[in-house]
């Protein structure tokens, strides 16, 4: 099998080739004006935040729909079905032939795909478009009008078209219900069709629901089965690939018929009949044949007095048991005891609900340990449909009932559907693992990468059983006797190899994690048991990146940006500060001696401050010498060698691929971290404010126009504004600095943005939050879709800080005390916890809470640090 492991390849190429009544007034959504800040030059920004999108925003709309870690399909803008990606695998461009119809009968005109028009982008420039793009749906009459609205997890889509007297409403869900991840995690979802006659007569029409059977393989076995109410499209898989795959579609009307077996033939014959049943206003019955079965329908018949409504759901659910999907080295099994700082797995620990000791040679998603075979899905979603939608009603109501601004619930709402798509997986004991995005038609960037994944809040906020279940993942099967760990874990989950540095970010970052996953849970019995391997894993950082003891990474320390810094930065530093911060409270709540740390932890502080701070951000001391590492032209990077011309650049310049004197946009990043996981700040909080307000001041660009980016310019580019990774506005810029420096990612827009309104700098964290969904509003770019190193990029899930950061709210489940530090004044504000969710609201320095959901134990209440009642 290839893999694709995304950014790892792409380097090694490189280096072989060289409302609200609470809300404040300067927070409503006011329509940018050209010119300032934030606004795409070009044309103002006309479309609300958080609104319905209409025209040219309807072009690249597609909703991810499924459950976390078993694959989707995407709703369109439009009402179209497409990225149907139910194999264990991402399939950006499989717009297999599903589509729904109308047909009413005495109307010329009177059938019509129940579709918004084919976007542009749709006619030309696709695979294959020179020849026609033969037998698309593309061709067959559409509505004239559509507009597409997000709830999530509901997609709503309303059309209208001149020819029919009809209103037609398309609701998209699947189960989204925070603490229940499994039910969230159900290999399936649903569209409900709502149809008003708005005309003075009863209208007599047939709604079909029509597809391909797009399972099919070369060489493969397939049909189209029964079930009830619909059909199951099947493929058994071929002799050498034997992965049976099946896709049900049903509906519990009524009056329903299928057709189990269009019209056989060639050219486009069964697209074309079935396209004549549906304008007939027919409702075709054909019983399964043995075969190669083109495609089925299920039709509605229905009549509908003036003014009257009909609703038809349909239901829909995959089931692909088996993979071959395989990453990573396998590595050994330790020989010790957890009391030590070591363990094999969460098993050791009788930590993690999930793990099973699943010793498959290859992935199997978490629903098929659930479920037998597909009729055991359709039963499970027909017996609970209606509990599963009111639950994640509760959720979706929640959440929306918020005065928070609403470009900031916009950018969480669109990036929380990245649970939904494949770059996100629940192997077969339900344990998490997950790709940092998604290419065309595999994973990219394997082993839930510890330096991008801590950025993602939201996981731990929602699901924290499955966040829980990284972190053991992390600290046992990745990470060996000594407690170095791969930041890349293996699928199937097991022991890795250790062969490669470790990422400095992201293992420093885990143990501020698993400060926060305590604090979430509130399990002391958890964090004792978590402690000898966070020891391990800490004593590791300093032995390899601070064996002097000084307080400062200064060792080269590999990272987020798939290269080694040399010397100490404000970046690592900080996050140093973070994990040694974390570390003690840890350490003293259990009783451990931490004097050690707290003596790291005081040099590390006094370094940041007088040694990388220029009096106005923090910067990077670029240092060779005087380390244990010897020659950067000969140590091991993904990088590549060092050719002449790079040698010479060395005596002269340092080592390839650093930031030093520049002003980095993850330059504090450590210390925005350690306030997502509730550690609390340790760095002087004038020179953070500092080191952020000259993030913005450099770094943002309103305009792209003139900035030069050889890498990968398409996140952000022309007029459009964006955040720099890194600017260099004192000089002092490398030939070669950091691989990436010159691009714009929304993951650390939305950290940094989240982080400026943090410390009080809310009008310019705004200002960067609108520029990166100015670029995702549905015209060139899908909202919700935010890539970088490939689609649905976990990254930009760092945007369910904002509702930290605006809020101050964070509940502790040690303390059972709930904290709120509004930077807004009045609000009202969505809350999860592991054990329920509801609104937290602040009124005149009064807070109050709501809980529809679970239950939320709270003893004390603070408001700005001061104690105070419910």
């Amino acid at each position: 099998m290839k893999k694709n492991t995304g950014r790892r390849d792409f380097l090694k190429n490189v280096a072989l080739g060289s409302a609200v009544a609470l809300a404040p007034v300067h927070l409503s959504n006011i329509v940018d004006e050209p010119g300032k800040p934030g606004s795409n030059l070009s044309e103002p920004t006309k479309r609300a935040y958080n609104g319905a999108y209409t025209g040219e925003h309807l072009n690249r709309i597609a909703m991810p729909i499924g459950g976390i870690g078993a694959g989707m399909f995407c709703l369109e803008g439009t009402g179209s079905i497409a990225q149907v990606s139910v194999r264990n695998r991402p399939e950006m461009f499989n717009d297999p032939g599903i589509f729904a119809a109308i047909a009413v009968k005495g109307i010329a005109n009177g059938a019509k795909l129940l579709e918004g028009p084919v976007p542009n982008w749709k006619k030309f420039g696709l695979h294959d478009a020179g020849n026609g793009l033969s037998g698309s749906t593309t061709g067959l009459p559409h509505f004239h009008s559509a507009s597409f609205k997000t709830e999530f997890p509901f997609g709503h889509i309303e059309l209208t078209d001149k020819d029919l007297p009809l209103d037609v409403k398309i609701t998209g869900w699947s189960p989204f219900i925070p603490t229940d991840e499994d039910n969230s995690s159900l290999p399936g979802g649903a569209i409900e069709y709502t149809f008003t006659n708005t005309g003075k007569a009863e209208i007599d029409a047939v709604f079909s629901f029509n597809s391909k059977n797009f399972l099919r393989v070369d060489d493969g076995k397939n049909a189209i089965r029964e079930t009830r109410g619909g059909f199951i499209l099947f493929e058994a898989g071929t002799k050498e690939k034997p992965y049976p795959s099946e896709f049900a579609v049903l509906t519990e009307d009524d009056k329903c018929v299928v057709d189990h077996c269009w019209f056989r033939g060639g050219w486009w014959d069964p697209l074309t009949m079935a396209w004549n049943a549906v304008k007939n206003v027919e409702a075709k019955q054909n019983p399964p044949v043995p075969n190669d079965a083109p495609g089925a329908s299920i039709y509605v018949p229905f009549n509908l007095p003036p003014g009257k409504k009909k609703t038809i759901r349909l239901i829909m659910c995959w089931y692909t048991p088996d993979s071959e999907l395989t990453f990573g080295q396998m590595g050994r099994r330790k020989d010790c005891d957890p009391s030590s700082g070591c363990c094999n797995t969460p098993a050791d620990l009788q930590l993690d609900k999930y793990d099973k000791h699943f010793d498959g040679k290859f992935y199997k998603p978490w629903y098929s340990s659930r479920f037998e075979n597909i009729n055991a899905v359709i039963d499970y979603w027909k017996s609970n449909y209606n509990e599963l939608r009111k639950k994640t009603e509760i959720f979706s109501k929640a959440f929306y009932n918020t005065t928070l601004p609403p470009e900031a619930i916009e950018a969480v709402a669109c990036n929380l559907s990245i649970l939904k798509s494949p770059t996100v997986m629940r192997q077969y004991d339900g344990r998490l693992w997950s790709f940092e995005g998604c290419g065309y038609d595999s994973g990219c960037c394997h082993g839930s990468c510890t330096h991008v994944w801590n950025y993602a809040q939201a996981i731990s906020h929602l699901f924290p059983a499955l966040e829980r279940s990284l972190r053991h993942t992390e600290f046992c099967e990745s990470q060996d006797e000594k407690g170095h760990q791969n930041f890349r874990s293996n699928l199937p989950i097991g022991p890795t190899t250790h062969d490669f540095h470790a990422a400095a970010d992201g293992q420093l970052g885990g143990i501020m994690k698993v400060y926060r996953e305590w604090r979430i849970h509130g399990d002391d019995n958890w964090i004792q048991k978590m402690y000898p391997m966070v020891k391990a894993s800490l004593d590791y950082c300093i032995h390899t990146w601070d064996p002097r003891n000084k307080g400062v990474i200064e060792e080269p320390h590999h990272n987020t940006y798939d290269i080694e810094f040399w010397g100490p930065d404000g970046m690592h530093t900080s996050f140093y500060i973070g994990s040694l911060t974390a570390f003690i409270l840890m350490s003293e709540h259990l009783g451990k001696d931490a004097s050690t740390y707290r003596d790291l932890q005081s040099k590390a502080r006094k370094a940041l401050e007088h040694d990388l701070y220029d009096g106005e951000y923090f910067i990077q001391k670029i240092t060779v010498e005087g380390l244990n590492a010897q020659n950067p032209a000969t140590a091991k990077s993904y990088g590549g060698d060092y050719s002449d011309e790079a040698k010479k650049l060395l005596l002269k310049e340092g080592p390839k691929y650093q930031y030093g004197k520049g002003c980095l946009s993850d330059g504090i990043l450590g210390a925005w971290i350690a306030r997502m996981c509730m550690v609390p700040e340790s760095i002087n909080s004038d020179y953070i404010k500092s080191h952020l307000r000259s993030i913005f001041k450099y770094n943002f660009k309103s305009d792209l126009s003139e900035h030069a980016n050889p890498q990968r310019p398409s996140y952000a580019l022309g007029n459009e504004a964006g955040l720099l990774l890194c600017t260099w506005p004192k000089g002092g810029k490398l030939s070669l600095p950091f691989v990436y420096s010159d691009e714009v990612w929304t993951g650390i827009e939305h950290q940094v943005a989240s982080h400026l309104i943090l410390t009080g700098n809310v009008a310019e964290g705004l200002t960067v939050l609108r520029a990166s969904r100015d670029r995702y509003d549905g015209r060139i770019r899908n909202p919700f879709n935010e890539y970088e190193c490939g689609h649905w990029y976990a990254r930009a899930m760092s945007s369910y800080g904002y509702i930290q950061a605006l809020t101050g709210v964070q509940y502790d489940a040690v303390t059972k005390s709930l904290h709120i530090d509004s930077k807004v004044g009045n609000f009202i504000s969505f809350l999860s916890t592991d054990t329920g969710f509801g609104n937290v609201s602040l009124k005149d320095g009064r807070p109050a809470l709501h809980v529809p959901y679970g239950q939320i134990d709270v003893k004390k209440v603070y408001v700005s640090g001061k104690e105070t009642t419910l």
